[in-house]
C-alpha cells in the first residue's frame, strides 16, 4: 500500500468501482421517488401532490450541493463525504417509509417526518454525489472521461433497474411491515455495497495542495469559481439543457395515451423503447469520445464538443419529429422518433458529464482543488433543472388544453419549446469551442 501513488489516474477497475457507488445512489433514489409514490398515491390513497412535492422539495435541497463540493475541496478528501452522504441517504429513505403509516391516518406527524426524510435524502444525494464526481473529476485520465462517465451513468440505470425488478417481485402481497423490510435490505445493501466499492479507491494520501492555493472560504471559492467564464457559461448549459431534457418526463406517456390512443401498459413500453435508445445514445458517447478524443486536457475537451452539440441538436430534430407527430396522429412511426429521442439524449448527456469531469479536474494553477464546489455548482444547476422541468412540461399542458382547447396544438407548442432549448443549449456549447480555440492560438492574458 505504500508503495501506491495516490494520485495516479484511476484504471477501469477503479472506475467500475466508482460506478457501483453510483448504482447504490439510483438504487436508493428509485425507492424514494419512485416506489414510494405510488404505494403514496394508490395503497394510502394521499394526494398525488404530496409525493411530488416532496420529490421537488428532494430537489430544492439539493441547492446545498456546492456546500457539500467544498467541504470536500477543503478536506483534501472524498471518500468520507461519500459515505457520509450514502448513510445520510439510506437513513433518509428508511425515514420516509417510517412515516407512511403515520401519514395514511393523516397525523400531522407523519407529513414532518416526510419532510425531514426526503430533506435528507436531498442532502444524502448532493453529498455523495457531488464528492463522487469531484473524485472522478480528479482521478480520471482526460482520455478516459466519457468512457467513465458512460459506465458510471449505465450503471446507475442499472442499478435502478435492478432494484426495481427485486423490490417489485419481494413487495407483494403488500404490507407496511414488508415494505419496510424490503426497503431497509434494499437502502442497508446499497449502503454496504457503496462503502466496499469505495473504500480504498482513493488511496491513503490525499493530494498534494498546490503551493501558496489554500482553499478559500465558501463564498471566496463561489465567487472565484463565477467569475471563471467556461465555468458560468458551462452552468448556463447545463440548467438550458437539463430543462428541456427533463420536461418530456411527465409528457412523453399522457401524450402517447391522449394522442395515440395507447393503453397503459404500452406506453410503459414506449417508456421502455426511450430509455433503451437513452443507454444506447450512452455507450456511443462513451465508446467515441474516449476513442476520438486527445490525451490531453484540451484535447479532450475539444474531442467531446462535437458530441455534446451533436446530441443537443439531435435531440431537437426528435422532439420536432414529436411536434409533428401531435398534428399528424396515429401512423406517424412514434417509436422511432422516441428511440432517436432516447438516443440523442443519452449521446448528449455522457459527453456533458465528460466536459463536467473535464473543466473540473483541469482546473490547475490557482483553480487546482476546487473541483468538488464547481462539481457543486453544476450540479445545483442540474437538480434546479431536473425539479422544474417535469413541472413545467406538465404545466404547460394542462394551461395549454386550456387555453387553446386544442390537445394536439398544446403538444406541439411544448415539444417546440423543448426543441428550441436543445438548439440554445448547442449554441452556447459552439460558442465555448470558438472561444477556446482563439485563446489556444493567441494564448491566455498574461
Amino acid at each position: 500500500m505504500s508503495g501506491r501513488d495516490p494520485t495516479a489516474p484511476l484504471g477501469w477497475p477503479g472506475i467500475a468501482r466508482l460506478g457501483l457507488v453510483q448504482s447504490a445512489i439510483g438504487a436508493i433514489v428509485m425507492l424514494a421517488t419512485s416506489l414510494l409514490n405510488r404505494v403514496m398515491v394508490v395503497e394510502y390513497a394521499l394526494p398525488a401532490a404530496l409525493p411530488a412535492g416532496l420529490v421537488a422539495w428532494h430537489y430544492a435541497v439539493q441547492l446545498s450541493r456546492p456546500a457539500w463540493g467544498h467541504g470536500s475541496d477543503r478536506g483534501r478528501r472524498r471518500t468520507p463525504w461519500i459515505v457520509l452522504g450514502m448513510t445520510t441517504l439510506a437513513l433518509g429513505a428508511m425515514l420516509a417509509i417510517g412515516s407512511l403509516g403515520l401519514m395514511a391516518v393523516r397525523s400531522a406527524w407523519g407529513f414532518v417526518l416526510a419532510v425531514m426524510a426526503f430533506s435528507m435524502i436531498g442532502a444524502g444525494v448532493g453529498g455523495a454525489g457531488t464528492s463522487l464526481l469531484a473524485l472522478l473529476a480528479t482521478r480520471v485520465a482526460p482520455e478516459r472521461r466519457a468512457a467513465a462517465a458512460s459506465i458510471t451513468w449505465i450503471m446507475m440505470v442499472a442499478g435502478i433497474v435492478l432494484t426495481a425488478g427485486v423490490a417489485g417481485a419481494l413487495i407483494d402481497p403488500f404490507s407496511l411491515s414488508r415494505l419496510a423490510m424490503v426497503a431497509g435490505g434494499v437502502a442497508g445493501g446499497a449502503l454496504l455495497v457503496a462503502i466496499v466499492a469505495v473504500w480504498g479507491v482513493e488511496g491513503v494520501v490525499a493530494a498534494p495542495v498546490v503551493a501558496g492555493s489554500p482553499t478559500p472560504a465558501f463564498g471566496v471559492a463561489l465567487r472565484e469559481m463565477w467569475g471563471d467564464a467556461a465555468a458560468r457559461r458551462f452552468t448556463l448549459f447545463v440548467l438550458m439543457s437539463m430543462l428541456a431534457y427533463s420536461m418530456q418526463d411527465l409528457i412523453l406517456e399522457p401524450f402517447a395515451g391522449l394522442l395515440f390512443g395507447f393503453t397503459p401498459g404500452q406506453s410503459t413500453q414506449l417508456s421502455g423503447v426511450q430509455h433503451g435508445g437513452v443507454l444506447a445514445g450512452m455507450i456511443v458517447a462513451g465508446v467515441g469520445g474516449s476513442a476520438f478524443g486527445g490525451r490531453s486536457q484540451a484535447q479532450s475537451q475539444a474531442g467531446l464538443r462535437p458530441w455534446i452539440v451533436g446530441g443537443c441538436i439531435g435531440s431537437a430534430i426528435a422532439l420536432g419529429g414529436l411536434a409533428m407527430a401531435a398534428r399528424a396522429g396515429p401512423g406517424w412511426p412514434l417509436a422511432g422518433n422516441i428511440a432517436l429521442l432516447g438516443f440523442a439524449n443519452g449521446v448528449f448527456a455522457v459527453a456533458a458529464i465528460g466536459a463536467m469531469m473535464g473543466l473540473a479536474g483541469g482546473t490547475g494553477g490557482e483553480g487546482a482543488g476546487r473541483e468538488g464546489i464547481r462539481m457543486g455548482v453544476w450540479g445545483a444547476a442540474q437538480a434546479i433543472a431536473f425539479g422544474l422541468g417535469g413541472l413545467i412540461g406538465a404545466l404547460g399542458v394542462d394551461a395549454g388544453r386550456v387555453l387553446t382547447g386544442s390537445t394536439a396544438q398544446t403538444f406541439t407548442v411544448v415539444f417546440g419549446v423543448e426543441a428550441l432549448l436543445f438548439l440554445a443549449a448547442a449554441s452556447l456549447a459552439l460558442r465555448g469551442g470558438r472561444r477556446d480555440r482563439a485563446v489556444a492560438i493567441v494564448g491566455e492574458p498574461a
